[in-house]
């Protein structure tokens, strides 16, 4: 099934839009964009939790979902089951489950969303759109992105709550 739901979203392509979804699937990659952001952040006294808080839920969420989960599941890529399919974008190298550009993505913008709600939602829009790129180049299941935007959420939600002030651990220690 969904395999089936990925090649339907092949009926999908054409030249602008493939352009485009390559573009901002590349934003994802190896996190580069959020760590980016997360290290922009962390400089700006005033946004320094936050980065700091983005930086250590991405690590988190880089241990738990690309050095555990992907070899602990292993689940092969899409395009390696459908070999018909003629990629947009080099071949990943890592198992599938779950997809490392969606967990980055809603790792930072859930804490993006906890700090900032506004700059948040952005965030999430971005979020989005690089999961649903990785179905569209059919590199990912779709429940691969969603055990990422889980796993991204969760490890958001724990980092921000063990360096909240009812936490164990103060990144600012000016406050």
């Amino acid at each position: 099934m969904e395999l089936q739901f990925l090649c339907a979203l092949q009926e999908l392509h054409n030249p602008i839009l493939d352009k485009i979804m390559v573009f901002i699937t590349t934003l994802g990659n190896a996190g580069i964009f959020w760590i980016c952001l997360g290290l922009l952040l962390l400089a700006v006294p005033r946004t320094r939790k936050c980065g700091g808080c983005m930086l250590l839920s991405m690590a988190l969420t880089f241990i738990l979902g690309n050095l555990i989960l992907k070899n602990m599941v292993a689940r092969p890529r899409p395009f390696t089951v459908a070999t018909d399919i003629v990629l947009k974008i080099p071949q990943p190298g890592e198992y599938s489950f779950p997809s490392g550009h969606t967990m980055n993505s809603f790792t930072a913008a859930t804490t993006v969303f906890l700090f900032y709600k506004k700059s948040g939602i952005a965030a999430f829009v971005l979020a989005a759109l690089i999961a649903f790129s990785r179905m569209y180049l059919f590199v990912h299941y779709p429940t691969d992105i969603l055990g990422g935007i889980v796993l991204g959420i969760v490890d958001a939600l724990l980092i921000f709550r063990l360096t909240s002030k009812k936490g164990c651990v103060k990144l600012n220690s000016n406050k």
